[in-house]
């Protein structure tokens, strides 16, 4: 059974960083095309970055510059590296990955940029 797990995200002050974390079971997400995506409170949800099955990551407009995505093969896990964070960055933040024609959602980490 493929299952997500995020976690990593809390209360940060605008200008702060947060590490999110992706943690996949009953899959290797080693070569696995994977999504970062976020909802704010009253919006849809939104793409943030998302990383190909070779590795090549790419952003929103939004958060080009300031996050980056990145897997460690070896804790089967992904990470989205948000810095600079606005208060716009605030959100629910879900990980997806695409496997075997279907796809599988994490439920979701919290973050919220605040003074």
């Amino acid at each position: 059974q493929v299952q997500l797990v995020e976690s990593g995200g809390g209360l940060v002050q605008p200008g702060g960083s947060l590490r999110l974390s992706c943690a996949g079971s009953g899959i290797i997400l080693s070569g696995t095309d994977m999504r970062w995506f976020r909802q704010a409170p009253g919006k849809q949800r939104e793409l943030v970055a998302s990383i190909s099955s070779d590795d090549i990551t790419d952003f929103s407009d939004s958060v080009k510059g300031r996050f980056a995505v990145s897997r460690d093969n070896a804790k089967n896990t992904l990470y989205l590296q948000m810095n600079s964070l606005k208060p716009e960055d605030t959100g629910v933040y879900y990980c997806k990955v695409h496997y075997i024609l279907s796809d599988y959602w994490g439920r979701g980490t919290q973050v919220t940029v605040s003074s």
